[in-house]
């Protein structure tokens, strides 16, 4: 049993085609064949209906051209303001677009999609205004004619003999969400003419002989029916496709079109166009670099492959030695079902020796269709060429003749030894040969026709004379001349195919470093800095870069100093591009007074900026490969500044994780350690203003005091927390004084006395310590803390033991206790933050922040701090401090120094 099934690859691009549509805005074509058949009046009566059930319709430009009854069907609905734009003393009546984003109606009507734009605005055409409103999510209603689509340019010129200036691409017409095709016979139309509801009753005679005669009319209304049909089509085939109705085609038709240099190549291009979509193909234009080619040549060639981008077609540059050839390897690798090319007259006999690339075809493409569509009829010139020659080194001239000479030698040696003449030819061969695969075409050329003369002049007989005086050598001369200029057209040829090849290889070297160059970096400076110097070298320019930042404005991070940067307008340009996600600027049709090519930096997300490119080569972009490489190293840059951004983003998001858990576990610990002695001072306070009079002094005396334990408890905890804050941030700067030891530890004993009732506490520091360097109240914490830390884990009335000593250029305290000691494995976990041990009691005050602060304080004065166990019970703590240089002198009344 067959069972159809939708096909996956079919399922994801619908799902995918339909999101986008669902965020973009809907586009409705109101299509005819010619002016007044009704397009506007259609789009007007529809639009009134849509305002009647309640949909937001305003009129952003419809051109009544006079007629009452469109003017009467525009009552009732808003329309916005006109933009005047001064031109050779007039003001032109402009659609304002900036408007019709700002008001963003549901549905807006703009009437004459392919109309030319004045010059300052945005765009250069109408539809493109259209796109940016439906990119922005606002549905859009216009109307075009038939004679506007690219592709039936110049059939309608044919037909009319009038050449339709205004033209847009065909990819405009085939992404309108819908066509409506406004039909009228043309005897009605010609009715209405005369009627004077198309034009002014002055201009309907000129027009009944010319564009609207009868059969001018019928052959338009039927190219616009079958766009119609061809629409039609396509949206059944796409409903289908929907329902998966039907099982995929097996295969699919692909046209395979030949571009060069020759204008006539557009005319190919329309028909191989009309020829895709008469038969639903996708469609691809290639133009074959066989080396050789003028700057002239490499130009048209880019103009045609732009159009041929215009007209919907995917577009390549082959690199090979034969034209036919490579188109049928490239035909076979993409499944390429039917070949488009152009025939052109040429003179006899040059297709008699050559042959001609239509017959090479025929003969190479086996099963592959070959379409010839016929040129002009005549031969057409090439554009005059754009880019001065580079001259040959007249080193190369230099050489030439050395070779001759070195022939001329040879030959007199040969001579000499009585070779034969047959012989010394073979010398200035090997010149001929040596020359060619060494010098440029010109030198090449002129040691050829040089080596003859000089052998004519020097061994053919009569010798020193250009006479011949056998009619053989007239053979031996041709020989010599068609080898040197055939050996030299190979040369020639293969080495400007060498060189296209390497610039291809070395465009894949640069985008592989920048691709790794880019995956081994962080940081948006980084990148950009980066990126900039290798587009610099990519395209023989200036670059600039623009990075959105997080307030979403657009800042330059690369070129600063450029003069791209420097014109005003590029800004403009760069913030336009960012915020659309198009290409724009000079070469495009979108604000191409700008002096730079920007393209959009597009991450998989969100755009993320925009680089703008200036090559020294004015015409570079012309060129559609060098365009999409240009679009590839903004892409990689986009990804790798999304990559970053989101590294960022997640180091962040870490961050936010880490404080959360350092602010409960903060919480945590000192939770109890402030409830418990504000518990204290709350009950005994309480108490206190309850019964004062009734307490006798005894009482009130122990209550005052638990207050002022508790107070001081508290106390240390703020102390401690706020010292840690301070350490932590690594911004506390110490101040250093030369200090005894036995003062910082009698201060700290003495702050301490309250906490240590009931303890002994032994001293054991050495006579001989000197003076530290230090931050006196930082040590004194420390201290304060290994001693309350000391006495928390240690039985109550047990000794405590404070000892110092020197040690190497440094001094050593250690507090000790006959305590529980430390757990095992615990020695080194002792000083992390909030860390309490794992015999910790849970009704022991503790915070487990007292120890990370002393290591903290060791930390900023260049020491180090360790715990063990002691041996036979009890815990160790040690410090480690440097000694700092000499301490200074002491001055004794006497004047005397004396040494401390």
């Amino acid at each position: 049993m067959n069972e159809s099934r939708p096909n996956p690859d079919q399922l994801l691009a619908r799902v995918q085609h339909e999101e986008t549509r669902a965020r973009r805005g809907k586009l409705r074509i109101f299509f005819g064949y010619a002016a007044g058949v009704g397009k506007t009046y259609a789009m007007l009566s529809a639009a009134q209906r849509e305002r009647k059930e309640g949909v937001d319709v305003v009129v952003g430009y419809v051109e009544p051209h006079g007629r009452a009854d469109t003017e009467a069907l525009l009552a009732g609905l808003e329309a916005l303001p006109f933009q005047f734009v001064p031109y050779r003393g007039v003001e032109l009546r402009e659609f304002n677009l900036d408007a019709a984003l700002a008001r963003h109606p549901s549905l807006l009507l703009v009437d004459e999609l392919a109309h030319t734009n004045a010059e300052g605005l945005r765009h250069a055409k109408r539809w493109q205004d259209v796109f940016e409103l439906l990119d922005a999510g606002i549905d859009v209603w216009t109307t075009l004619n038939v004679q506007h689509i690219e592709s039936l340019n110049d059939v309608i010129s044919e037909i009319t003999g009038v050449v339709v200036r205004e033209t847009l691409p065909d990819a405009v017409l085939e992404q309108a969400d819908e066509i409506e095709l406004i039909d009228l016979t043309p005897a009605e139309l010609v009715e209405r003419l005369q009627e004077g509801k198309i034009y002014l009753p002055s201009q309907v005679e000129r027009a009944l002989k010319s564009f609207f005669q009868k059969g001018n009319l019928t052959a338009l209304r039927e190219l616009s029916l079958r766009q119609a049909a061809q629409r039609l089509h396509q949206d059944v085939e796409a409903a289908r496709t929907a329902q998966s109705a039907a099982a995929p085609w097996l295969t699919t038709e692909r046209l395979l079109v030949c571009v060069g240099p020759s204008p006539t190549s557009a005319r190919i291009l329309r028909t191989a166009k009309r020829l895709a979509a008469s038969i639903g193909a996708e469609w691809i234009a290639v133009a074959v670099n066989t080396g050789g080619g003028t700057g002239a040549v490499e130009e048209a060639t880019g103009r045609n492959l732009r159009l041929a981008e215009k007209l919907g077609a995917e577009t390549h540059t082959l690199i090979g030695r034969n034209v036919a050839e490579t188109l049928i390897d490239f035909a076979r690798q993409r499944n390429v079902s039917k070949i488009v090319v152009g025939k052109t007259a040429q003179v006899w006999w040059k297709r008699r020796i050559y042959g001609t690339i239509v017959d090479e075809l025929i003969k190479r493409c086996g099963q592959i269709d070959v379409y010839v569509v016929s040129g002009d009829g005549e031969e057409v010139a090439l554009p005059p060429r754009t880019q001065a020659k580079s001259p040959t080194p007249w080193r190369e001239y230099l050489l030439a003749g050395a070779i001759v000479a070195v022939c001329t030698g040879l030959g007199y040696l040969a001579h000499f030894f009585g070779l034969a003449e047959t012989n010394i030819v073979m010398f200035f061969l090997a010149g001929v040969a040596l020359a060619s695969t060494r010098l440029s075409r010109g030198p090449s050329i002129a040691m050829t026709v040089v080596s003859v003369l000089v052998f004519d002049f020097c061994f053919v007989p009569p010798h020193y004379t250009f006479a011949i005086g056998d009619s053989e050598y007239l053979i031996t001369f041709a020989v010599m001349l068609g080898i040197g200029l055939l050996i030299g057209g190979l040369t020639t040829r293969q080495r400007s195919q060498l060189s296209a090849s390497q610039q291809q290889e070395r465009r894949t070297g640069q985008l592989f470093r920048m691709t790794r160059q880019l995956s081994e970096l962080s940081g948006t400076e980084f990148l950009v800095r980066t990126a900039g110097r290798q587009l610099d070298e990519i395209f023989d320019g200036e670059t600039v870069l623009f990075v959105r930042e997080s307030d979403g404005k657009l800042s330059l991070r690369y070129g600063e100093s450029s003069s791209i940067a420097a014109a005003s307008i590029n800004q403009d340009v760069a913030r336009w591009v960012a915020d659309n996600g198009k290409l724009a600027g000079a070469g495009t049709d979108t604000l191409p007074s700008a002096t730079a090519t920007f393209v959009p930096l597009v991450g998989s997300q969100h755009t993320v900026g925009a680089v703008g490119v200036r090559p020294l080569e004015q015409n570079r972009f012309l060129d559609p490969e060098q365009q999409r490489l240009l679009e590839t190293c903004a892409s990689l840059l986009a990804l790798s500044l999304e990559r970053d951004e989101s590294v960022l983003n997640a180091q962040q998001s870490q961050i936010q994780v880490e404080t959360e858990k350092l602010r409960n576990s903060l919480l945590s610990a000192v939770s109890h350690d402030i409830r418990t002695p504000l518990a204290g001072i709350a009950g005994a306070s309480s108490t206190l203003a309850a019964s004062f009079d009734s307490l006798d002094a005894a009482t009130r005396g122990d209550l005052l005091k638990t207050i002022s334990e508790e107070a001081e408890a508290l106390s240390r905890v703020v102390d401690n927390l706020l010292h840690m804050t301070r350490l932590s941030s690594g911004k506390v700067a110490i101040d250093r004084q030369w200090h005894f030891l036995e003062e910082v530890v009698g201060s700290a004993l003495t702050r301490m006395e309250r906490q240590l009732v009931g303890r002994t506490i032994e001293t054991r520091l050495d006579a001989t310590l000197p003076m530290v360097h230090i931050d006196a109240s930082l040590i004194e914490q420390l201290l304060m803390n290994l001693i309350d830390n000391a006495a928390k884990y240690s039985p109550h009335g047990s000794a405590i033991e404070v000892s110092g000593r020197v040690n190497g250029d440094g001094v050593e305290l250690e507090v000790a206790d006959r305590g529980r000691g430390f757990m095992e494995g615990d020695e080194a976990k002792v000083f992390d933050l909030f860390y309490r041990g794992n015999g910790a009691k849970p009704d022991r005050r503790g915070t487990g922040i007292g120890l990370a602060i002393c290591r903290a304080v060791v930390d900023v004065h260049g020491g180090r701090i360790e715990a063990r166990n002691r041996p036979g019970g009890g815990a160790i703590v040690r410090v480690t401090l440097p000694g700092g240089g000499a301490p200074p002198a002491v001055v004794d009344r006497s004047g005397d120094a004396v040494a401390v």
